[in-house]
């Protein structure tokens, strides 16, 4: 029985999705373990970008313009990045982001997509407790000289919804 690694593209035969997929999801996750935005910042197309937060609620009426601009998004994601990287875990982060991260549902309209990304997962700390991932985004996406960007998304949504 061969097993799959947790980090493989479920998008091999399908070139657009295997890009989108590979910069959110392994991008991010690797870029994030390392603290290094340098390494995602390519991924954004800052003119225009903005990030709504839903607050995890599935109720429209309580979501906020939380990202105005990429700059406010990249740091809370350094933030977060660095609390991660501070943290004892006691199982490895990388394996745990993988197991928990989803990306298998991508809408591609001509030069536009919709990926839903999902996180569903734990990760064990030192101490006993758990960090629980359980929320989805909906990333915004435009192909520009050839190449996907993130233009903006709607994130911190409830997972399951509704």
């Amino acid at each position: 029985m061969s097993m799959i690694p947790v980090d493989a593209n479920p998008f091999a035969d399908d070139p657009e999705r295997h890009e989108l997929w590979e910069m959110l999801v392994r991008r991010d996750i690797e870029a994030f373990l390392s603290v290094d935005w340098a390494a995602t910042a390519g991924d954004f197309h800052a003119p225009g970008f903005f990030g709504l937060s839903g607050m995890k609620s599935a109720n429209p009426d309580e979501w906020r313009m939380a990202f105005p601009r990429l700059e406010d998004y990249r740091d809370r994601w350094l933030s977060q990045a660095d609390l991660s990287a501070r943290t004892p875990y006691d199982e490895p982060r990388r394996e745990a982001l993988y197991r928990a991260t989803s990306l298998v549902d991508i809408e591609i309209s001509g030069e536009r997509a919709v990926a839903h990304k999902k996180f569903d997962g734990t990760i064990r700390k030192t101490d006993g407790t758990v960090d629980v991932l359980s929320w989805q985004t909906l990333y915004l996406c435009a192909r520009m000289d050839g190449t996907w960007k993130i233009t903006g998304f709607v994130g911190y949504l409830p997972n399951p919804m509704g």
